[in-house]
């Protein structure tokens, strides 16, 4: 059975347009062949880094205060849910042209110096198993393949310099663009995922 991680950073929650497509997406996938493990980060968001937690990583594990241990525990969670998952689907809405700030402050506890990375003669390298990485990106406007689509190379960059590079992209935009370009934009969404979703399940 493969295990699927669900990454939602939608302050929608549930409602959120990037929510119900990975919804839609794991709906189309075989009934009783995947595991689910969802980490909401409207329901439990994960706090922005600081340097104590930072500390707390370079900190030999022997070494640790309890506090440190807690600290150092967030981030070590998190990684384990990524290793152990098949598949990664994650769930991004367009905030202020970025990423919002939930999935950043998880992001930033992936990136790990010797655990999930490290840096070379031959420059950086990716310590994760490659695997797929679903991407839901909505946005009320339209902006792929526009220099303010900002994500797309943000999450390009991010996901390839930790190993993981079999990336896919689902894009619903122009989603405050009125009612018939709302259906537009769901509508290859939903037919982009179908695809996506077959070949995950082959």
């Amino acid at each position: 059975m493969k295990q699927i991680l669900v990454i939602n950073s939608s302050i929608n929650g549930d409602k959120g347009h990037s929510a119900q497509l990975v919804q839609q997406f794991i709906a189309q996938l075989p009934q009783g062949g995947f595991k689910l493990d969802t980490l909401d980060l409207n329901a439990t968001p994960v706090p922005h880094l600081d340097m104590s937690e930072i500390a707390a990583w370079m900190t030999p594990a022997e070494q640790r205060s309890s506090e440190q241990q807690q600290l150092a525990a967030v981030s070590d969670d998190i990684i384990a849910r990524i290793k152990a998952a098949d598949v990664i689907l994650v769930g991004v809405p367009m905030y202020n042209f970025g990423v919002p700030s939930q999935l950043k402050a998880l992001l930033d506890r992936v990136a790990r110096a010797g655990i999930t990375f490290k840096y070379t003669e031959q420059g950086p390298v990716g310590l994760l198993d490659d695997k797929p990485v679903v991407i839901f990106a909505t946005r009320g406007g339209v902006y792929q393949g526009t220099t303010m689509d900002s994500q797309t190379p943000f999450l390009q960059s991010f996901f390839n310099f930790v190993g993981l590079k079999d990336l896919h992209f689902v894009y619903a935009e122009g989603l405050n663009m009125g009612t018939d370009a709302q259906q537009a934009a769901l509508a290859a969404a939903s037919a982009r995922l179908a695809q996506l979703s077959a070949k995950i399940a082959a």
